[in-house]
């Protein structure tokens, strides 16, 4: 007779996780990344002052392991595949036992690449065909809430307002020739989306294929005509930008492209969200970030790495028009949550004034927790049992499913009250909604 093996439900709800920083050389330097201070919190390991610190990755990654606090070298992984009931039935049947996303904190001081992530379908062919590249075979959804003034490029603007680039920006008329030029300013919405779609892919690969002493020579006269007409007018924005980005990659195809997408500001408490396939390249600020349990990049501007242009050509959806920018929407008056419409994930963002408590119910998912200010009680209640733990700045705590969440802040002046985020997988999903 086969004898049926309970899953045994760890103690333990809460677990506090020592992080990993990546080094990249986009990223703040010493005192002047939140990453960095962030990061040395959480390590207990001093800031180098000249070093650059870009990310702070809290998750399952291989790339970026968390790690259990006070069990030696044992990787949050391996604990939940030890432990796998703390993921919840739903998550880990859609799944298995890894956590789905990926959360971040980033400190962009110059520009990240012009990129884009794969779908699904595409992340197989690509890990598969070059796995030293493409480390992983899942898509990579992702979500950015600006902690500071944040800039990022995403998405192609408007068919309008490509044709004024077109008009405007002599240097890439050059590039790309007078034949996709008169068929990019002939073509209109009345041809029909797939057609617009038909000719922005053919122009934009075109721009991002040409050859490299060409592309250098085009930038060097797009710098020197923009220094000259300053002298007569205000640059806009996007002009004012293209020098900036000129300044950190000289001679880069990215400075050219960035007029084909859209310049974007985000305030604090503000999210951006982007889908697989869609162009982007954050341009400063600090950010905290979510997406899919992922970190497939294909790049082909603005960068030092490997590009791969005709992958990231082939794989754009060339949609046009402004992102949409998440305000986020009240939970309760210290919460407020960004829902993207990806399976994977969401983010709470919770200010918690000095003296106040506040409640997450037990979600039937697991949760990530970060602390960016101040310093709270938090208590953890799941089937009768529970536990209270001190957490201050820089504090990174896993919770697992099926687990209600207190957490009270003490009632002390200049404390500042507390900031803390949460990511979770998205909570239309495990509701069905």
């Amino acid at each position: 007779m086969e004898v049926t093996k309970e899953i045994e439900i760890p103690q333990s709800r809460l677990q506090m996780l020592r992080c990993t920083v990546q080094n990249y050389d986009w990223g703040g330097i010493g005192e002047n990344s939140e990453v960095a201070k962030l990061s040395s919190l959480n390590s207990k390991v001093e800031i180098e002052v000249d070093k650059n610190y870009a990310e702070l990755w809290m998750g399952t990654h291989d790339s970026g392991p968390s790690y259990i606090v006070g069990s030696e070298n044992l990787t949050l992984k391996s604990w939940i595949a030890e432990n796998p009931s703390v993921l919840g039935d739903k998550v880990l049947e859609k799944w298995g036992t890894d956590l789905p996303f990926l959360f971040k904190v980033l400190s962009v001081a110059r520009a990240l690449s012009i990129q884009a992530h794969p779908d699904k379908e595409s992340a197989v062919k690509l890990h598969k065909s070059l796995p030293n590249l493409y480390k992983d075979d899942n898509h990579k959804p992702e979500m950015a809430l600006a902690l500071t003034q944040f800039e990022a490029l995403c998405g192609f603007v408007t068919l309008k307002e490509i044709k004024g680039v077109i008009q405007s920006v002599p240097e890439i008329v050059e590039l790309i020739g007078n034949v996709e030029e008169d068929e990019l300013l002939h073509v209109s919405e009345q041809d029909g989306e797939e057609k617009v779609k038909f000719v922005m892919k053919t122009i934009f690969t075109h721009l991002m294929s040409a050859c490299e002493d060409s592309v250098s020579k085009m930038v060097s006269k797009l710098k020197s005509r923009l220094i000259e007409a300053h002298k007569e007018r205000q640059l806009s924005d996007k002009e004012q930008l293209v020098l900036r980005l000129e300044t950190e990659y000289p001679g880069d195809i990215g400075v050219l492209s960035a007029f084909f997408l859209n310049y974007v500001k985000l305030n604090p408490g503000e999210a951006l969200y982007l889908g697989a396939n869609e162009p982007h390249a954050y341009i400063h600020g600090e950010c905290v970030e979510v997406m899919a349990t992922s970190d497939n990049v294909v790049r082909a501007g603005l960068t030092t790495k490997l590009r791969d242009v005709p992958t990231l050509c082939s794989m754009l959806t060339y949609r046009q028009g402004y992102p949409d920018i998440l305000q986020g929407v009240t939970v309760n008056q210290y919460v407020t949550r960004y829902m993207p419409p990806f399976d994977e994930f969401e983010l709470d963002r919770c200010n918690l004034p000095e003296g106040e408590s506040t409640y997450f119910p037990a979600f039937l998912g697991p949760s990530l927790f970060l602390v960016t200010r101040g310093a709270a009680t938090i208590q953890v209640v799941s089937a009768g049992h529970s536990e209270e733990k001190a957490v201050t700045r820089g504090d990174v705590f896993f919770v697992a499913a099926h687990t209600e969440i207190s957490i009270t802040t003490p009632n002390m002046e200049g404390t500042g009250g507390l900031q803390l985020f949460r990511a979770g997988v998205n909570s239309r999903f495990l509701s069905d909604l």
